[in-house]
Order: structure tokens, then C-alpha cells, then sequence
């Protein structure tokens, strides 16, 4: 799967101010990130509000995302949830033609055993007519896939990466140590992004690299190449904003890097909220800074 190596984002959907999906908007977002760089396209993740999506809305993106992309990059798909059946079903009358794999988090709520993800994820991969990423969210789930469930997964021959998303090293590199060969590991963190890359992982799964995908997607690169001096000059700069959108949640900060921007606003769904006034001055000022830098 050399076409997940490197530098992929997270789509936000972007709203009109009457919480309806802005085609428009999202057709700029999609090629702001082909023009800037990226290697992928991940559509339907979190970042996507896909929990607050119709099934109406997840069609409209994706016709908008495959249409606007027009084959030029690689597509992922965000298919996930904790109904294991259900996602059985899901997978097996999708048209699924459009993309080259599948993004499925680890079940959330239930809280299941390392024994029930693991079965979770062998009944999708059984099921599924794409390679499967998964996906390890600890602070969204409720629970941790822990390195050995990912490892004994990663013997499957229709899972082929894991977007790792605990954020501790420790557990990453324990992954990356132990995988079968051509078994990726992405970060699913723009702050562990880099530190994962060069320690033999593939890339990320970017929220803040759609946003400015040209200094990101520079980033993973010279890591990819094994410069890590060049590359870290660039995660410390972009360090600050990586905190800034996450500080009232995702996607409310990426939304408002978009706005600054001029490509989207930064309407949310309810339970989310726009980012405040405080935050917003915030990427302001940041984005102002690394404009006058030339970053």
C-alpha cells in the first residue's frame, strides 16, 4: 500500500451558515490539499463530524470528494462504528470502486475486551472489498487497542495499516518494532506525525495538514528521507498551531484555520461549537506570523 505512505488529511465537511453541506467550500478544500502537496485524501473520518452526518450528507461528499480529486490522488474512506453487523452490512453494499481502502476506528462506548476488537476487526476484514487502516483512538473510544491486538490484526491479509492514535511513543514504537513487513504505521497525531516517521512509521493521517498542506507535507517528507534536522525546523514551527486547533476540539479549530483562509467557514454541528473569539484571534495571529515568516 505505497500509496498511504506519506502525508494524508482528514477532510473536514464544511458547513453553510444554515448547517447544510457547502459543496463549494469542500471543492476548495479538496484542491487546496491537491495543489499543496498531500499524498491521500481520508473522507468520512472525525474530523468529518461524520457522526452528525445524514446518510444523504456522506453521499454528497463523497460524489463532491471523488468528483473534485478526479483521480489524481489516492482516497480513503471513513467506515467505522460499534455495531460490528451493521458495519458487516455497510461494507459489502458500499460502492467502494472510487477508493483504494478503508479507514475503521476501533469500537467506541462498548468498551470491548482486546479479544472483542480483535474479532470486531476480523469480521470487517473478512467482510470488506478494500484493504482495511485501522484505527486506534483511545481518547474518543474509551479504550485502547494495545500493541499486541494491533500485531496479532496485522497477520490478517486484508488489514494493512493502523492510524495510531494514542499519542505515547512508547506504544508506537512497540508497534513499528514487532509489525510484519509491509504492515504500515501512520500517526493519527499532527504532534507525534514527525517522532513516528522517523521512527519507521509511514506518515500520518493529518488534521492540521489540510490546512496548510504545503509545510506539512514538506515536514513528513524530509522525514521519509531521513532528515531529521530540516524536518523538526518545521514541526517546532508549526508545534504552536498543532495545539491551537485542538485546544476546543476538533474539527471547530481546522474549520477556523479554513476561514482565515478564505476557503470555508467554520460552522460546526451541534454538540460542536465554533471555535471562540479568544481562538480565533489566536490561529489568527499565528497564521499572520507564518505568512510574514514565508513558511
Amino acid at each position: 500500500m505505497e500509496q498511504l505512505v506519506g502525508t494524508g488529511v482528514a477532510l473536514v465537511t464544511p458547513f453553510r451558515e444554515d448547517h447544510s453541506v457547502d459543496v463549494e467550500a469542500l471543492e476548495r478544500i479538496v484542491e487546496h490539499c491537491v495543489q499543496g502537496g498531500v499524498d491521500y485524501l481520508v473522507a468520512l473520518g472525525t474530523t468529518a463530524e461524520s457522526a452528525t452526518l445524514s446518510k444523504a450528507d456522506k453521499q454528497l461528499v463523497i460524489d463532491i470528494v471523488v468528483r473534485t480529486n478526479a483521480g489524481r490522488l489516492p482516497l480513503v474512506l471513513g467506515v467505522g462504528g460499534n455495531n460490528t453487523m451493521a458495519l458487516v452490512e455497510e461494507l459489502k453494499t458500499l460502492d467502494l470502486s472510487e477508493f483504494d481502502a478503508i479507514l475503521s476506528v476501533s469500537p467506541y462506548y462498548n468498551k470491548p475486551t482486546q479479544e472483542g476488537i480483535f474479532r470486531h476487526f476480523e469480521a470487517l476484514a473478512n467482510a470488506s472489498p478494500k484493504p482495511i487502516i485501522l484505527y486506534n483512538v483511545p481518547s474518543r473510544t474509551g479504550s485502547n487497542m494495545l500493541p499486541a491486538t494491533t500485531l496479532r490484526l496485522a497477520q490478517l491479509p486484508n488489514i494493512v495499516a493502523i492510524k495510531e492514535a494514542s499519542g505515547d511513543m512508547v506504544q508506537i514504537d512497540t508497534i513499528i518494532k514487532g509489525k510484519p513487513e509491509g504492515f504500515l504505521v501512520i500517526s493519527g497525531d499532527d504532534f507525534t506525525a514527525l517522532p513516528t516517521v522517523l521512527a519507521g512509521g509511514a506518515g500520518v493521517i493529518s488534521v492540521l495538514g489540510q490546512g496548510l498542506p504545503k509545510q506539512f507535507s514538506k515536514m513528513i517528507n524530509l522525514g521519509l528521507q531521513g532528515k531529521p534536522e530540516e524536518a523538526y525546523q518545521i514541526h517546532h514551527g508549526l508545534l504552536p498551531i498543532m495545539s491551537l486547533i485542538f485546544e476546543e476540539g476538533n474539527p471547530a479549530g481546522i474549520k477556523n484555520v479554513f476561514q482565515n483562509l478564505d476557503i470555508a467557514n467554520g460552522t460546526v454541528r451541534l454538540p460542536l461549537v465554533e471555535a471562540s473569539s479568544a481562538l480565533q484571534q489566536k490561529i489568527g495571529a499565528f497564521l499572520k506570523s507564518l505568512d510574514r515568516a514565508h513558511v
